[in-house]
């Protein structure tokens, strides 16, 4: 009896010594919202809209379907004066909030392209309830970074960090307006870094578990130290709220858009002028190559920078100016990072060879490019080794293609369709080696034995891309 009564003692003072030492190691974030809290500002945006835009019974299903009956039927919209069909609608003001940080103490606010967008009234409200009308500088949308200003000085300004530093697992917190709830501070970790989204190929985000929530956009994200790591950017959902998966602009690749927004309004970027793709374990193998480091050229357009610099498609991309490529999304920001007009080294691997290129980047367009569209055949010819029914292109589609020839994809079967070749498809290559006839195709696929993967360069719609199909093996 006496020995249960001391061990129970014994496990009590282990128990509380346990939780005290477990409440020391729990981060303090006091000091962060007290020291930082007044330099994150909330942001109101205002949009002048006309009614014809707005929905006619906001929230009811089928919205569209409404709009397009009243004005089938020539019934006046809500805002139209009945029986004056056609006539001019008014305006009506779309309210909008975000929020954003203070970098400098005259005024200069960072916050999210995506929050300001299409802005005609920009207002911001600072921690001390001061409102200011405040003036776009400048926004990019291809990071979803933009630069404000309001007239003040004297304001309190945040502390920037290196991301670069941050590890994986490591304290951060958020501070913003999530749902207009002014100087709300969440918490949480840092989950990956690095993180390459779709669409998204000049941010590496930052992504965390830290709740955020629609109008934290624009907010900062600190470490612990209270300097900010990034701007909160996205985030995953399925309902609109937080769901532990937030995403976040490295600081620095957001001040070095902000230098340039504000210098110029805009933001420059290199361009190369090519299409590239992720090297999977069967097309590194199809081009003979050990590992999957670097990027994939899949198209190169014609006359562009990279087309005057030699590249070819096929070429894996290794290094560029000196940088290492790893994944194909390190080099869209390699290239972005450098100014348009110099010339870099670009190192490739061509056919299992190595060689150094030396390429003029050009500047960065808007528009994109036309490209060829399959046609239909008029004989079906047989299905090839892995499952694919092809022809050739007719010269008004070799037009479109700049005078390449290609083999139209009438039907996709067994290996091809598992791979994911589609009918209507282009094949413009075959590994290295460019296509030329149907013949030359064929005799060349024949060549590989049972069981190797070859890649096959696809031109899909708009785009083109590498697609490793795995010969199969007749038994």
């Amino acid at each position: 009896m006496k020995r249960s009564w001391i061990a129970a003692v014994v496990f009590s003072l282990i128990s509380v010594v346990q939780s005290n030492t477990y409440a020391k190691d729990l981060p303090d974030f006091t000091v962060l919202a007290e020291t930082q809290g007044p330099a994150v500002v909330n942001i109101s945006i205002t949009q002048n809209m006309k009614a014809e835009n707005a929905v006619p019974f906001p929230g009811m299903p089928g919205d569209e379907q409404m709009q397009e009956f009243f004005k089938r039927f020539g019934i006046p919209m809500p805002g139209q004066v009945p029986g004056q069909n056609g006539a001019p609608m008014p305006e009506y003001k779309s309210q909008s909030l975000g929020s954003g940080f203070i970098i400098s103490s005259d005024g200069y606010i960072l916050t999210n392209a995506h929050v300001v967008a299409e802005a005609d009234e920009v207002i911001v409200k600072l921690s001390d309830k001061r409102e200011f009308k405040a003036k776009i500088i400048g926004a990019d949308k291809r990071t979803d970074v933009a630069l404000v200003k309001i007239e003040a000085t004297g304001l309190p300004k945040v502390t920037t960090g290196d991301p670069n530093k941050l590890k994986v697992g490591e304290w951060v917190a958020a501070i913003g307006s999530p749902f207009g709830l002014e100087n709300t501070m969440t918490a949480g970790i840092v989950s990956a870094k690095g993180r390459a989204l779709p669409q998204e190929n000049f941010v590496p985000f930052i992504q965390t578990d830290v709740a955020i929530n629609p109008g934290n956009s624009g907010g900062p994200l600190f470490n612990l130290a209270g300097e900010v790591v990034g701007i909160n950017s996205q985030i995953y959902s399925r309902s609109g709220g937080s769901m532990g998966l937030s995403f976040s602009i490295p600081i620095d690749v957001a001040l070095e858009v902000s230098n340039q927004l504000k210098a110029s309004g805009k933001v420059n970027r290199g361009w190369l002028g090519i299409v590239i793709q992720e090297l999977s374990k069967e097309l590194a193998e199809s081009f003979g190559m050990k590992n999957t480091n670097g990027a994939l050229v899949a198209a190169v357009e014609k006359n562009g920078p990279a087309d005057k610099g030699g590249l070819e498609a096929g070429d894996v991309i290794v290094k560029f100016d000196g940088k290492p490529i790893v994944s194909s999304s390190d080099l869209p920001r390699a290239v972005a990072a450098t100014p348009p007009g110099k010339t870099v080294s670009v190192e490739v691997l061509r056919k299992g060879n190595q060689k150094t290129l030396n390429v003029a980047t050009g500047e960065m367009p808007t528009d994109g490019t036309e490209v060829a569209q399959a046609a239909k055949p008029s004989v079906k010819p047989e299905v090839n080794r892995i499952g694919l029914v092809l022809k050739e292109t007719t010269p008004q589609q070799r037009k479109k293609l700049n005078g390449k020839n290609g083999l139209v994809v009438l039907d996709a079967q067994g290996a091809a369709a598992q791979a994911g070749v589609r009918r209507g498809d282009v094949i413009l290559g075959l590994n290295n080696t460019v296509v030329q006839s149907l013949e030359q195709f064929n005799k060349q696929l024949a060549s590989f034995a049972a069981g190797k993967s070859v890649a096959l360069l696809v031109l899909r719609g708009e785009n083109t891309l590498y697609v490793p199909v795995k010969i199969p093996v007749v038994k």
